[in-house]
């Protein structure tokens, strides 16, 4: 009965230098590493099943241990951060301290995000929408709009935004953005226009 084969030093160097440092080095360099010589052909047989099998097994075993170590479980993700939480607490940075606490409650489901981004015109707006909004600017501004009844203003509002609803794109009258900008360049345009007649 025969001696059990085992991997040699450079062996498990050239497997642990593959397995740790895989996405950066290649083979070769690997083999290299282990002290190879023409590492570049023994990189090639030391991934070679056929050839050493128990390389190939070892390689395996090493990216396994790898895997269950760096693995992220709920578990280990909680307790990790609860560890950071405590460590940051101990050493007094508490916006780190509670920004682990925050992310644990995320990762718990304790917190639920929502972004409710609400773009675009009036026009846009259904009727009781624009209602509410319309009570709400009345109810803010009616310090400077003394004299002018209420409804009187909402029918005008209401009017007003009725006309621009049956209006096609084209036809719709000129912003105060757009009125702004014309203005400028117009006056700009006949202040020069002065300077050069004079």
């Amino acid at each position: 009965m025969g001696k059990k084969p085992t991997l040699t030093e450079k062996q498990r160097k050239f497997a642990y230098e593959l397995v740790t440092n895989e996405g950066r080095i290649t083979g070769t360099e690997a083999a290299k590493r282990a002290g190879y010589g023409s590492p570049r052909e023994r990189a090639y047989e030391l991934q070679n099943p056929r050839k050493f099998p128990l390389v190939v097994k070892y390689i395996g075993e090493i990216r396994d241990e790898l895997q269950k170590k760096y693995d992220i479980t709920f578990q280990r993700h909680i307790s990790e951060l609860a560890k950071i939480r405590d460590q940051a607490r101990e050493k007094g940075a508490w916006s780190a301290a509670v920004n682990a606490e925050v992310a644990r409650g995320k990762a718990g489901g304790l917190y639920i995000e929502q972004k409710i981004i609400r773009t675009g015109k009036l026009e846009d707006l259904s009727a009781e929408e624009l209602e509410n909004r319309m009570k709400e600017i009345l109810d803010e501004y009616s310090p400077i709009l003394e004299g002018v009844e209420v409804t009187d203003l909402t029918n005008e509002v209401k009017e007003r935004q009725q006309k621009l609803r049956l209006q096609p794109n084209k036809d719709k009258p000129v912003t105060l953005d757009e009125t702004s900008d014309y203005s400028s360049e117009s006056s700009s345009s006949s202040s020069s226009d002065e300077e050069s007649s004079s």
